[in-house]
């Protein structure tokens, strides 16, 4: 009689679809595998990377693993594999905005690994989900925010052609318990389609 049964790879079971596979020039968007958690461990333990997105730095492996069942749980979350290297570098999500009432309305959200920041990866992601959003889902408005002490975010979103709408006030608790601002932006079906003229 055998005491312990032989572990075998898991497959995360879900109802969601998962997202479609998007690619840019240096970049593969993908839904996330449960096989990307030391990927994902490598960026997200990161004291810089978590807290400019709101979240705690992951404290091991399995923080990881939680966070891309909920990722592919959700359906709406790209992993962001760098070409180069097939390595996961980050994360890019489309979500239903949550604050707008219309229907089709978006909030578009990233986190990347630090050791890639500066490289015009998110600006690079965010160009393909922003086609995505408005040319497939045909979402009539994208909403995107950052915090205040978030300089990187703010250029990456101000590149992209976003419209600041203004910045809630005392809006966010954080893992470490401040509270934050948050500024938000826009970015309207119409202008997106002026931009690519």
């Amino acid at each position: 009689m055998r005491l312990f049964k032989k572990r075998r790879k898991r497959r995360i079971e879900t109802t969601t679809p998962p997202v479609p596979v998007l690619q840019t020039e240096r970049l593969v968007l993908r839904s996330f595998d449960e096989n990307d958690a030391v990927d994902v461990y490598a960026y997200a333990h990161s004291n810089q990377v978590g807290p400019m997105a709101g979240w705690a730095p992951h404290a091991s492996i399995e923080d990881s693993r939680k966070t891309i069942r909920m990722f592919i749980d959700g359906g709406e979350v790209w992993a962001m594999v760098e070409k180069k290297s097939g390595r996961v570098i980050g994360s890019i999500g489309l979500h239903k905005d949550t604050v707008r009432s219309i229907g089709g309305a978006k909030e578009l959200g990233y986190a990347l690994g630090e050791t890639h920041w500066g490289q015009g990866y998110a600006a690079e992601a965010s160009q393909e989900v922003l086609r995505y959003g408005f040319e497939e889902l045909a979402a009539p408005i994208i909403g995107v925010s950052h915090f205040p002490t978030n300089g990187q975010s703010k250029r990456v979103i101000e590149k992209l052609g976003f419209s600041y709408e203004g910045t809630i006030r005392h809006a966010q608790q954080l893992p470490d318990d401040s509270i934050t601002d948050i500024v938000c932006y826009s970015l309207l079906k119409s202008e997106y389609e002026e931009q690519k003229k």
